[in-house]
């Protein structure tokens, strides 16, 4: 039995993106312990708040303030926390209803075991201690058992950071948030307009709900249509105010966070099939190695273990090469982290002679703007390598365009 191959790869590349006026609150919001959502045109709040209805595709602008408190709505017990991970210990990703909101946030929940974790079970965020502006400002959820904790007022229990102190940004933040005149009836009767009133869940009330007044953002009488048609919006489903609502909120803050960072990553470990697996070891004596489709004839480098063109399988090794043309080509000008080849060079497809596939391969030994297609090249092998280093000039005449133009 030959060797069986196995390498530890990883897939690693960084990301940025910048953020538009939706989520750069939102992740500026998170820094300042606040959790914004977004509200659609019928009434649903989402968090995390998107730029666009997912059903219209309508831009959504309506910015919210939601609880720091929710409910789970879903979960699975992790438990071999992975590097980067919100949590060190075993714990449990959780789908939070944050109080205010119709959507759910995905997140780590702090539990000691499985059996602390159910569905509907109270929880808060917990802050992360540095917050930069991203997800990871919420350090976790966990478990709790006292009232609902609308955002503001959650945030008032804890020191202000430096760049909060801004007079005028918490005064903003009172005018957006909460009249003082909230708790009081008529206020409570503006709610009844665009919430429910007490007797909500019997089938009456729904019909009633026909007959309330339009509140001014339900003008619209298509909306208005369609509110009658969809679920109720979650801070208009407690009856009993207990469960804190969808604040308005213009999304302010001093210091706005205007990009994300996202790096990715992926490490996974690579077992080749027997066709790839021969190949590779054939690399190894610096030899390449095909196999021919027993229907069509062609032989495939690197082989596949099938054709992809009959369907059938391939068994019958070819080696091929080592020389090859050049089919196309095309100039790099971007130079990856952690590779030490100075931009810019030349990837290109290099069909070996004998072959009827082109394979990838880097070309050197002459200035990137004198490869052209046809361009006769044999590889470079560097050291004990596994494969070529790259592929250089033979010398040859270039190939006629016909010997390959198949291969393109």
């Amino acid at each position: 039995m030959s060797e069986l191959l196995s390498a530890p790869l990883t897939v690693e590349f960084p990301f940025t993106r910048s953020l538009g006026p939706v989520q750069g609150a939102f992740l500026t919001g998170l820094r300042e312990r606040v959790v914004l959502g977004v509200r659609r045109p019928d009434g649903r709040v989402l968090v995390p708040p998107l730029e666009y209805d997912p059903d219209t595709a309508a831009d959504l602008h309506e910015l919210v303030e939601v609880g720091t408190t929710g409910t789970v709505t879903c979960w699975a017990w992790n438990p071999t926390p992975r590097r980067g991970q919100p949590l060190g210990t075993p714990f449990a990703w959780v789908l939070v209803r944050l109080d205010g909101a119709d959507s759910a946030l995905l997140h780590a929940l702090d539990a000691p075991d499985p059996g602390a974790v159910r569905t509907g079970l109270r929880v808060r965020v917990r802050w992360a201690a540095e917050r930069t502006g991203a997800i990871t400002d919420i350090a976790c959820f966990e478990a709790y058992e006292g009232e609902g904790e609308e955002g503001g007022a959650h945030a008032a229990d804890v020191a202000e950071p430096a760049d909060r102190a801004d007079g005028a940004e918490v005064a903003d933040r009172t005018d957006v948030a909460e009249p003082a005149d909230r708790a009081d009836g008529a206020e409570a009767a503006d709610r009844t307009d665009v919430a429910e009133p007490v007797d909500r869940a019997d089938g009456a009330e729904v019909a009633d709900r026909t007959d309330v007044a339009e509140p001014a953002d339900r003008a619209d009488g298509a909306d208005a249509a369609g509110r009658t048609d969809v679920e109720e919006p979650a801070d208009a489903a407690d009856p009993t105010g207990a469960v804190p609502r969808a604040r308005p909120h213009d999304g302010v803050f001093a210091d706005p966070v205007t990009s994300l960072a996202a790096p990715a990553r992926l490490d996974y470990t690579y077992t080749p099939g027997r066709a790839h697996g021969r190949h590779l070891a054939a690399l190894a004596d610096r030899r390449t190695v095909g196999e021919r489709c027993p229907a069509c004839r062609k032989v495939y480098v690197p082989p596949r273990g099938a054709c992809p063109t009959c369907g059938v399988a391939t068994d019958e090794p070819v080696e091929v090469g080592p020389r090859g043309t050049v089919t196309t080509f095309c100039v790099v000008n971007i130079k990856a982290r952690g590779l030490a080849i100075e931009v810019p060079y030349v990837y290109a497809h290099i069909a070996l002679d004998g072959a009827d596939l082109a394979l990838h391969g880097r070309v050197a030994g002459l200035p990137y703007d004198r490869v052209r297609m046809g361009l006769r090249v044999e590889p470079v092998w560097v050291g004990d390598g596994r494969h070529p280093d790259h592929y250089r000039p033979t010398g040859e005449p270039d190939a006629p365009y016909d010997t390959y133009r198949e291969l393109l």
